[in-house]
Order: structure tokens, then C-alpha cells, then sequence
């Protein structure tokens, strides 16, 4: 009789289990809130509106039944300076859960020392962090009419500090655009801003980095 009422309270324990567990995963998650600072590439810049990655991101959400809304504060010609300047309002206002940041590729097209370009990151990786929100940075490359050195210093910048703030990282957000062998048949003319049939791929990149944070 003490086995049978042993055996039937060990089953009872593994069904309570068993439930509490099916009901956590079985649980709508909490809505994201992603914010993303961004330049250009993000901004829709020269694109029909709703064809940026930004934009296709929003979609995707909805695809994958991912409760959340995508906040894109991009602004074209934007500094890592720019960015750390209106993060802090933002953060407040919009209280996201994620902070998606796309920045640093103007300050190398001005020649802008290297040293304030990652200080100015560090600054937007705390801010979020302390604000209760998950970080992903977007990492990107310059030409090698740049200088090997300071490319190879530019582009190893970005895991640099993903490693030293545990954030999510991107390491290369044009990553299948730039690197194709047609790849001028990919950007628009300007040669800096990939056409609309890349931003699927840019978001493919973005998407990989981000989902295991949601």
C-alpha cells in the first residue's frame, strides 16, 4: 500500500511537472520592442518605402507569429556621435527591449578618428544595457582604398565590442550584397546603398543575430 501511494505521488509530481512546463512553453511571450539606430542602410534611403530591412523585419515578426513592433530612429548621414546624442530620449520614450545598432560607416567616410567612433558605441551599448535592453550591433566594412590597416582596425572593431559587452553581433551587414562577383548589379547608383533586391539578404543577417534574443 506505501509503494502504490509512493509510485502515485511521484506521478502526480511528474504530471504537475509536465504541465507547468507545456503551459510555460505553450505561453504568448512578452510583445518586443526593438528600436534600431541606424544610418542609410537602414533608413530606406533611395528605396520605395517598406522595402528596407527594417521594414521587412516588422513583416517577418508577423510571419513568425512574434509579437513585437519595430521602431526605426535611422536617419541617413548618421554618426556613431549622432546616435549616442539621441539615444538616451529614445530609450526613455520608447522603452525597448531590444536596441539594434547600425552605425559607424559615416564616421569612417569622414575620416573620423577611429578611437571616438568605438568610445561613441561603447557609450549607446551601456545606455542600453542599463535600460533593461538586449543589444545587437551591426558591424560593416570599408573599401581597401581605405588602407589595410585602418580597415582591418575598423572592421575588427565591431566583435571587438560585442565581445566586451556581450551583445549579439552582425559582423558584416552586406555580407552576400558586396561580396558578390555582380555585385555592382546589386547596389544603386551610388554604388554605397544596395538596391531593393538586397535588402532580404541584409535582413536574413540581421535575423539570424536577432532571433535567439526574442
Amino acid at each position: 500500500m506505501k509503494t502504490n501511494c509512493t509510485r502515485r505521488g511521484i506521478l502526480i509530481a511528474v504530471a504537475g511537472f509536465w504541465a507547468a512546463c507545456h503551459g510555460a512553453l505553450a505561453a504568448p511571450g512578452k510583445a518586443a520592442s526593438i528600436l534600431v539606430m541606424g544610418d542609410s542602410l537602414s533608413a530606406e534611403y533611395g528605396l520605395p518605402r517598406g522595402t528596407g530591412w527594417v521594414a521587412l523585419l516588422q513583416a517577418r515578426f508577423k510571419a513568425h507569429g512574434v509579437p513585437g513592433d519595430v521602431i526605426n530612429a535611422s536617419i541617413s548621414g548618421e554618426t556613431t556621435s549622432g546616435g549616442l546624442t539621441r539615444l538616451a530620449p529614445l530609450l526613455k520614450q520608447h522603452q525597448p527591449t531590444h536596441v539594434v545598432i547600425e552605425l559607424g560607416a559615416n564616421d569612417a567616410l569622414r575620416g573620423l578618428p577611429l578611437k571616438s567612433s568605438q568610445a561613441n558605441l561603447q557609450a549607446m551599448i551601456t545606455l542600453s544595457q542599463q535600460a533593461g535592453a538586449k543589444v545587437l550591433l551591426i558591424g560593416m566594412m570599408v573599401p581597401p582604398n581605405y588602407g589595410k590597416r585602418y580597415a582591418d582596425d575598423f572592421q575588427s572593431m565591431f566583435p571587438s565590442l560585442a565581445r566586451a559587452h556581450h551583445t549579439a553581433l552582425v559582423p558584416f551587414l552586406l555580407k552576400g550584397i558586396a561580396d558578390r562577383p555582380d555585385a555592382r548589379d546589386w547596389f544603386q547608383a551610388d554604388g554605397i546603398h544596395p538596391l531593393p533586391k538586397g535588402h532580404p539578404i541584409m535582413l536574413d543577417q540581421v535575423w539570424v543575430a536577432l532571433k535567439p534574443q526574442l
